[in-house]
């Protein structure tokens, strides 16, 4: 259609005419409300962006009391984020006189870097955010390098519902 029987149109419905494609042969064009067209394409990104960073890494909070149940449990954790490639920021935050002994959240922190060291590796070593708070941040190794998912099966292995079902001749034990 000509430009003007397309500009034409576009002011017969009251809306206004956009290229969409400037490079295409031929050009393509939409009619629609350019306000209205602008406020979905700004939430459309605002929404792309959220998710996006929000994604990108997750926090684990520790005490440098951890029970090793619980620290095996936030291992875990930390494992299933980095083999979903994600980001994990390990943070201890330390608690009115747990602050005397510092060492011990050291301890604790580089113990767990140690034992995620297959899926992941410190940025940097912990380090101490004023008084209160050691951070460490761990990225995941790419693909190829880190070890298998832990929570997947492998596929060449059977379930107990998989197992044949016994055989009538056989008697039972």
């Amino acid at each position: 259609m000509s430009l003007n029987d397309a500009l034409r149109l576009a002011q017969g419905k009251g809306l206004d005419l956009i290229e969409i494609a400037p490079n295409a042969t031929p050009p393509v064009c939409r009619i629609v409300d350019y306000g209205k067209f602008l406020y979905e394409e700004s939430k459309r990104d605002k929404d792309s962006r959220a998710s996006q960073s929000a994604s990108r890494m997750k926090e684990l909070q520790l005490s440098p009391s951890i029970d090793p149940h619980d620290l095996a449990v936030k291992r875990n954790h930390a494992i299933q984020f980095l083999c979903d490639d994600l980001k994990v920021r390990v943070k201890l935050r330390f608690k009115g006189r747990q602050k005397v002994h510092k060492e011990i959240g050291f301890e604790v922190v580089n113990r767990f870097v140690k034992e995620v060291a297959l899926y992941g590796q410190a940025d940097s070593p912990p380090k101490m955010l004023g008084d209160r708070d050691l951070n460490v941040v761990l990225t995941p190794l790419h693909r190829d390098k880190r070890a298998k998912n832990p929570r997947q099966e492998a596929p060449g292995e059977p379930d107990a519902t998989d197992a044949p079902p016994p055989d009538e001749n056989t008697p039972a034990q």
